[in-house]
């Protein structure tokens, strides 16, 4: 096995005088309160529906919280996670359309045709039109539903937004990845346009602003204009900690002894994050909405390494299929919980909270065929097993297929060469090309390198298409027993064959140069009409907008850059 050297130690060593050998089965690192005895047998009073505030991060690491033991301060999030119920064994996806679909649908991702990458700004495409949401369900309960932050799932056409898919409010961005405070986004040279959104209207009037604050004091608004006894959902995502790498100075001087320039920003941008949501909770209470409350944690996927994220001490990173890339921090904290203060291993994944929400409800869920998640709220609130035993983390039949992968090394029923991820039980099979694998130590560690690309790497795998673990036993991903159990192989791959006969049709269209903000007063949105098909073609040479003077992007270097690095770390990948 070749290795590269890393500067002042390796991760051998670490490996081998256990850096990586803490109890994966212990609670957090923070520990748990204790529970008095007698809270365990006093029922929640469920009344009346309960109010459900649902906060996503986007691309926070799996160390990148307090009580996994982070050099991050997050202290509200600590708090609330102690006195509610972590979630040791709760799985994402490993980018961001992916887990925001997965959690909006409450189906996997072969299922509503994203299965490939992400929805690009110019793409003719949207989350499914046929597909009923989450919030959908929830109004037809009776809620008042509520969407701040990123939406990621389309806007081609006015049917996509946010407000047609069940939400009676939103403000946020409906592209990935916007400026926190100018909210430009670039997709790609001279294709800037600005991205925040009140309702169906741009809201220009909210440029300069942190993304953060904003979308906070926009949740502290709703809960103050609302009354806490008609039930609310609120679907707070958060911008943060995406690139680019923007935060209020007074949250990075808190850092200022970390030498990695990354990774201070991107602790501070967590840090913010973390006080935001102690205003939202802070405002709950001050509304009268908390008693009755129950609030979701989750992350959208694995941190981005090389943009001061740390999935530590998982392997791999954002966009991979290694645990460093869909296994994700979660939390429910609630009155309403009958166990609380402690740590969950019920399996869990992003999909779950469909119909967990929409029965915590009272919602009616015999209307809704083909859901893939399952009710989870007797794991989380009384500590019963959970009704998963498996979870297919994707099949994507347009991924660059394995160099080395064979319908022969797949029993002759699957192509190794193939893209795909399932969990059954305690064992994990991984086929086709994974993404990149390494582990990758926090960036803060004592003569750690302040480059990333000065860790050694690990070269077994590049003849490889086939890896197995036993992911109870060894979490971190160090001993594929593929060669060693292929009957377990065999048979994880018949689960494979089993979900790809269910898989509908992938829906990447190319992008249409319609769709440039030109087009649209200089900013993002719908340009597709109600009649056009959902793979809407045609248009022109986009021409400049005589209505709104042209913004300048101030991150389209800063995007193409990191495009570039990650290519140059695709070609390279393991």
């Amino acid at each position: 096995m070749a290795v590269y050297a890393l500067t002042g130690f390796s991760l051998v060593s670490l490996l081998s005088f256990g850096y990586l050998s803490w109890d994966w089965m212990k609670p957090g690192l923070v520990a748990d309160v204790a529970t008095d005895p007698m809270e365990k047998s006093l029922p929640p009073t469920f009344t009346r529906p309960p109010h459900i505030i649902f906060i996503l991060t986007d691309d926070q690491g799996y160390h990148d919280i307090g009580y996994h033991g982070s050099d991050i301060q997050t202290p509200t999030l600590d708090r609330l996670a102690a006195e509610g119920v972590k979630l040791e064994n709760y799985y994402i996806q490993p980018i961001c359309t992916p887990s925001r679909s997965q959690l909006i649908t409450g189906r996997y991702q072969i299922h509503t045709g994203l299965q490939h990458s992400i929805i690009r700004p110019r793409q003719p495409n949207c989350l499914p039109l046929d597909q009923v949401t989450l919030p959908q369900k929830l109004q037809e309960a009776g809620y008042s539903t509520h969407m701040v932050g990123k939406w990621h799932l389309g806007f081609y056409k006015k049917e996509c937004l946010p407000t047609r898919r069940g939400f009676d409010t939103f403000l946020g961005s409906l592209t990935g990845n916007v400026d926190y405070y100018t909210y430009d986004n670039c997709d790609g040279p001279g294709v800037c346009g600005y991205d925040l959104h009140e309702g169906e209207d741009v809201a220009w009037d909210q440029s300069g602003k942190y993304s953060t604050f904003l979308y906070s004091q926009r949740v502290s608004k709703i809960l103050a204009s609302h009354s806490p006894k008609e039930p609310i959902f609120i679907y707070v995502a958060f911008q943060a900690v995406h690139t680019p790498l923007q935060s209020p100075k007074e949250y990075i001087y808190r850092y200022r002894s970390m030498g990695n320039v990354a990774r201070r920003k991107y602790a501070a941008m967590v840090t913010c994050m973390d006080e935001a949501v102690k205003n939202i909770t802070w405002a709950l209470k001050k509304y009268g909405y908390y008693d009755n409350s129950v609030i979701v944690f989750s992350t959208d996927n694995g941190g981005q390494t090389f943009s001061g994220g740390s999935n530590w001490p998982l392997r791999g990173r954002k966009g991979t299929y290694w645990e460093g890339g869909v296994r994700g921090i979660g939390f429910v904290h609630s009155p309403l919980i009958k166990r609380k203060r402690r740590t969950s291993w019920a399996l869990v994944h992003i999909t779950d909270w469909y119909p967990t929400l929409v029965s915590l409800a009272r919602g009616n869920l015999s209307n809704v065929q083909g859901l893939d998640g399952y009710d989870v709220w007797p794991a989380i609130s009384e500590g019963k097993e959970s009704p998963r035993t498996e979870i297919l983390h994707n099949i994507d039949p347009l991924y660059n297929h394995a160099k080395y992968g064979s319908l022969d090394d797949g029993f002759g029923i699957w192509n190794t060469a193939v893209q795909a991820s399932i969990r059954v039980g305690e064992w994990k099979l991984l086929t086709g090309d994974p993404g990149y694998s390494d582990w990758i130590p926090p960036q803060t560690l004592t003569n750690f390198p302040g480059s990333w690309w000065n860790l050694e790497r690990l070269t077994d795998g590049l003849r490889k298409s086939v890896w197995l673990f036993n992911i109870t036993a060894d979490p971190y991903e160090r001993y594929d027993l593929s060669e060693q159990r292929p009957d377990v192989v065999r048979t994880l791959l018949m689960r494979l064959v089993h979900y790809n006969r269910t898989a509908i049709p992938v829906r990447y269209p190319a992008e249409n140069p319609r769709a440039h903000p030109d087009f649209n007063g200089g900013a993002w949105g719908p340009w597709a009409s109600e009649d056009d098909g959902e793979e809407w073609e045609g248009g022109r040479e986009p021409l400049k907008s005589r209505n709104k003077k042209k913004k300048k992007c101030k991150i389209c270097k800063l995007r193409s850059f990191f495009r570039k690095l990650n290519t140059r770390l695709m070609s390279n990948r393991i």
